[in-house]
């Protein structure tokens, strides 16, 4: 196998790097949009209790207990699933999205 040169091995670390960091902030920028819906328009707080959120709604499954994954929450959030209503056509799908991306990694 060819050996890097210094200044190649340089160039290598600065892409891994600002990869590494761009990844990071769209995955933050994600969690914050997330829990902005969770909180506001998507009126999750109202049912759901999510520490993360300080929410304590009782009408719903606690999700720091259920600790559903990104799959589930879109589908729940898209379809609905017992008396929670359906989103799909109230929240985009960036929204539902963001929303389940932050339930998600808040109960992890």
């Amino acid at each position: 196998m060819k050996k890097l040169s210094k200044f190649n091995l340089l160039i290598l670390l600065i892409f891994l790097s600002f990869v590494s960091l761009t990844s990071f902030s769209n995955s933050d920028e994600m969690f914050n949009k997330g829990k902005q819906i969770f909180l506001n328009n998507g009126t999750c707080a109202t049912c759901h209790m999510l520490s993360d959120a300080q929410s304590s709604g009782m009408i719903g499954p606690n999700l720091d207990e259920i600790r559903p994954d990104k799959n589930r929450v879109v589908i729940a959030v898209t379809r609905g699933i017992g008396v929670m209503p359906a989103f799909e056509g109230i929240l985009s799908d960036d929204e539902i999205e963001a929303v389940s991306y932050y339930v998600s990694v808040a109960v992890d």
